[in-house]
């Protein structure tokens, strides 16, 4: 089981350059045909000091962390039982090429569903620009899947004649 003591456990805070190439190519990638992600001039043109950020490019972002696997690490969860639960976002303001980004994580929660088959863990992670105004909250939760306990054959009993 995984240890609830680790709910509160604050990750070292890492900040991340916005390099306008990676926007441009996210922006094709995910076939994002709006000159306003790939552009320049188009963002400009628009009111952007820059190439905006889309809200789910942070996520690329938050894998650029010094160590991608610390939650996994920290909680000693065995890569080949995890699954991507489920993820989201509330976005606070824009962010734009030529940011920097900071990265806030920590573990919101854990706990157990399946008579403990399934265990969860909720991580938080707040995104700052390099002005300290809040960007966005993201919400990540990995599920651990442990096997199902093996159960003893059933035993028959020959019938009598």
């Amino acid at each position: 089981m995984i240890d609830t003591r680790y709910i509160g456990h604050r990750f070292a805070p890492y900040s991340v350059p916005v390099e306008a190439g990676r926007l441009r190519f996210f922006a094709k990638a995910t076939g994002q045909t709006d000159p306003v992600y790939s552009d320049p001039a188009a963002a400009r043109a628009a009111g952007h000091p820059d190439l905006p950020v889309p809200p789910t490019f942070l996520f690329c972002l938050e894998m650029e962390a010094p160590n991608p696997a610390a939650v996994r690490e920290l909680l000693g969860l065995d890569y080949k039982g995890l699954l991507h639960g489920e993820q989201g976002f509330v976005y606070h303001r824009l962010a734009h090429a030529g940011d920097t980004l900071t990265f806030e994580q920590r573990i919101e929660d854990i706990y157990a569903k399946k008579g403990g088959a399934l265990e969860f863990v909720v991580r938080l992670t707040r995104v700052s620009n390099q002005h300290g105004d809040l960007v966005a909250e993201l919400r990540c939760v990995t599920v651990m899947r442990h096997a199902s306990p093996v159960s003893a054959p059933a035993v028959s009993t020959p019938a009598k004649a």
